[in-house]
């Protein structure tokens, strides 16, 4: 039966659910708070330069296609794709570096001049890397978190120890030299926890990273919301920008509507891709789920400090995404997840994507952005972010044999509190709940509420998790269990 659906955000979730419930037949209208949609994902764009505010990691390609062909598309229709080559580097000193290239037989070569026989174990643990991406990806994620028995098939009862054991014992075991360790555990940040607290089970991430590459869409990772957003008005779905939602209307434990600006707006039912925490203070005490003592006791991902930098030359001696590992990964994990504060030493990302797509900066000029991973909650002053940006441009700029501080045009900063104001995220945090063994699958918060009837969720704190292709995957999964449900 067709229902009026109101989605609240526009990230990679909300957009993908919105397509899959207009597929369905259902009228559904997004509302976004910002004056563009997107949500952590936008766009910033500033003297000719071009920026993502959000992610900049174009992997899982394979996610991507399987998206689109939901929908008799594909990516090409809608935004170009280059594989990157090299994918990226690691530095570890001064003009100390270690290039990742595109494909696995010359990573294995990197790896085999560093430490003799290490290609050959790494081969073997991609093996192991490829059969977990081929179940996760392509099976357990598809699965909407009710129940414990999802995550029991023939393939996953013969992997049982992969969920006890740990992505760095297993790297550790295989691999003495350092570096090499750091390179293969750097892909399970992305899942938001240290890979001490990672089941050797995602190391799935790793085969996403050496065998699938990395990918850039042409114009930045704004392309494909721009691409989700065509997708979804060719559907019909209709969406509203600078709409902030008060309140989720509840009436005999049912919802019934938003409270939009100040106004009612009348639903069959609500989806949230907001951050969930957020979601459930629109409601009544009685109607939450989960209370602040719960919240307080998971293990978010980190959050960040991010830079926008305009320099008015090319930056030397960097790809286009490189890692600053030059400085203790451990010391600095411990002050995101054990003892939250700022790191003394950070370590730092850096992405330069002019170096690919000539449309994200002017000519002879460079766009960078600049991301050190902090914990959430922490303080954040204008006079810390300069601090920061004092002591990443003066290692940066060391560790490449070039200066730069004097050719900054502009810079423009993201952090705790802009994750906070933009996107209402719990603690600025800015990847959601970190994928820990007892913060997996059904361990997860639920797709949908089991205290108020016709009220569902998605994104990266619910199934499966962080990242730009489990939320795509997320937005399907809460389609499927509305379908499935049929509550309204």
């Amino acid at each position: 039966m067709k229902k009026d659906i109101k989605i609240i955000g526009s990230g990679f979730s909300s957009l993908s659910a919105a397509c899959y419930l207009a597929k369905q037949g259902h009228t559904v209208t997004i509302y976004e708070k910002n004056q563009t949609i997107g949500g952590r994902a936008r766009q910033l764009k500033r003297d000719g330069f071009t920026f993502d505010i959000g992610p900049t990691w174009y992997w899982m390609p394979d996610v991507f296609e399987r998206f689109f062909a939901d929908f008799d598309k594909k990516p090409s229709d809608y935004y170009e794709l280059k594989k990157l080559s090299p994918a990226y580097q690691v530095y570890f000193g001064i003009n100390e570096f270690v290039t990742i290239s595109d494909n696995l037989e010359e990573i294995a070569n990197t790896f085999e001049s560093i430490e003799k026989g290490s290609s050959v174990a790494l081969k073997k643990f991609m093996a192991v890397a490829k059969s977990n991406y081929d179940i996760a990806i392509k099976d357990l994620v598809y699965r909407p978190g009710v129940s414990p028995l999802e995550l029991i098939t023939l393939e996953t009862a013969k992997k049982i120890n992969k969920f006890f054991g740990t992505i760095s014992k297993d790297v550790k075991s295989k691999f003495k030299n350092k570096k090499l360790i750091q390179i293969l555990e750097f892909p399970v940040l992305f899942l938001g926890a240290k890979p001490s607290d990672t089941p050797s089970f995602y190391s799935f991430m790793n085969y996403a990273d050496f065998g699938m590459g990395t990918w850039h869409p042409k114009n930045g990772m704004y392309s494909v919301i721009l691409a989700l957003e065509k997708l979804a008005l060719e559907l019909g779905v209709k969406i509203n920008t600078n709409s902030n939602i008060d309140k989720i209307s509840v009436y005999n434990g049912k919802a019934e509507g938003l409270v939009v600006n100040g106004k009612i707006v009348q639903a069959d039912l609500i989806l949230s891709g907001a951050d969930y925490h957020h979601t459930e203070t629109l409601l009544d005490q009685k109607y939450r789920m989960y209370s602040e003592k719960y919240w307080e006791s998971k293990t978010f991902a980190p959050s960040s400090l991010l830079f926008y930098v305009g320099f008015d030359k090319k930056v030397k001696n960097v790809e286009h995404h490189s890692l600053f590992f030059d400085v203790d990964f451990d010391i600095h994990a411990e002050a995101i997840y054990d003892d939250p504060k700022w790191p003394e030493e950070p370590l730092f990302y850096a992405s330069f994507p002019s170096k690919t797509d000539l449309n994200c900066a002017p000519e002879g000029k460079e766009a960078g952005i600049f991301l050190i991973p902090i914990a959430p909650g922490i303080e954040d002053t204008p006079e810390i972010r300069e601090k920061y940006f004092e002591i990443i441009m003066t290692r940066f700029e060391n560790l490449t044999g070039q200066d730069l501080k004097n050719n900054v045009i502009f810079k423009e900063s993201f952090c705790v509190k802009d994750f906070i104001k933009d996107y209402n995220s719990y603690k600025g945090n800015a990847y959601g709940l970190a994928n820990t063994l007892f913060q997996t699958a059904f361990l997860r918060p639920k797709l949908k509420s089991n205290k108020v009837k016709n009220l569902y969720f998605t994104g990266q704190l619910t199934v499966p998790g962080p990242g730009v292709p489990p939320a795509l995957i997320s937005g399907k999964l809460v389609a499927e269990l509305i379908k499935k449900n049929k509550s309204y």
